[in-house]
């Protein structure tokens, strides 16, 4: 609700995370408090590998979101893993949208190679492929793969999802003290500039006013070029999706029985 009355219009959430019901309950707050029309929210939630078997599997679970939030549809409905059958998921996904029960559909976590097969299949492209992009997980790879296929980037984790230490860079204080920001406001609008929407995520009522306040400067160039430098490539932590333990670890979470 917080971020609502800040002025925050896209909600994400998932089957995974457990929230779908509160999220559900905050849009009809806010909407019985007139803070917004429901046309006015963007809400977006992602079918959990469990229910990625099969086709009526995938189905069944957008039909469990949708009771769950107690909406009439969502605004983006995104698998969240390229696991399991995820392309008779997506042939579920694909129903709901020309139902009207999903305004647009993606993926999530698609890295290039996945991307480009999965585009070259499927009937519906993906709208949206929602995917960790920070300055030291820039992706120029993936960001280029998307506008091929017309797919719309968004970040997870665009502050760096504490793997990384950006508000300790000396680089990015100093292009924070020139514009008169934050590190989070710079970083929020590098991604911005590169054409990224961003999801921050904070339960603090100053950072979440805080990373809304990027609307009113702009990164030159030569900045946007410095914090790119910072992009550690494909290692560690974050291509975690490329290592089996943690992909055994994803179909091993349960959200039902």
């Amino acid at each position: 609700m917080n971020a609502i009355r800040t002025g925050y219009r896209l909600i994400d959430t998932a089957a995974v995370y457990g929230n779908e019901d509160a999220v559900g309950e905050a849009v009809r707050e806010a909407i019985s408090e007139g803070l917004c029309t429901r046309e006015e929210l963007f809400i977006t939630s992602k079918l959990w590998v469990q229910d990625m078997l099969n086709q009526d599997i995938a189905a069944a679970g957008i039909e469990a979101s949708l009771k769950k939030s107690g909406l009439e549809y969502f605004d983006l409905y995104l698998l969240h893993q390229a696991m399991c059958d995820y392309f008779s998921a997506w042939r579920a996904l694909e129903d709901a949208y020309e139902e009207g029960k999903l305004k647009a559909i993606g993926v999530s976590n698609f890295y290039p190679h996945v991307l480009a097969n999965f585009c070259e299949t499927v009937r519906v492209k993906p709208m949206v492929n929602q995917v960790e992009l920070h300055p030291y997980f820039a992706q120029p790879e993936a960001l280029a793969t998307m506008k091929y296929y017309n797919v719309q980037p968004e970040a997870w984790a665009p502050l760096g999802g504490g793997r990384h230490k950006p508000f300790e860079n000396n680089l990015l204080q100093s292009i924070a003290d020139a514009h008169q920001k934050s590190i989070s406001q710079v970083i929020l609008r590098w991604n911005i500039q590169r054409g990224v929407v961003v999801i921050p995520k904070s339960t603090h009522q100053q950072r979440i006013e805080e990373n809304f306040a990027i609307w009113d400067f702009s990164l030159t160039e030569k900045e946007m070029a410095q914090i790119s430098s910072l992009d550690l490539g494909y290692v560690g932590e974050s291509v975690k999706h490329f290592n089996p333990e943690f992909v055994r670890g994803c179909l091993a979470v349960k959200i039902h029985d």
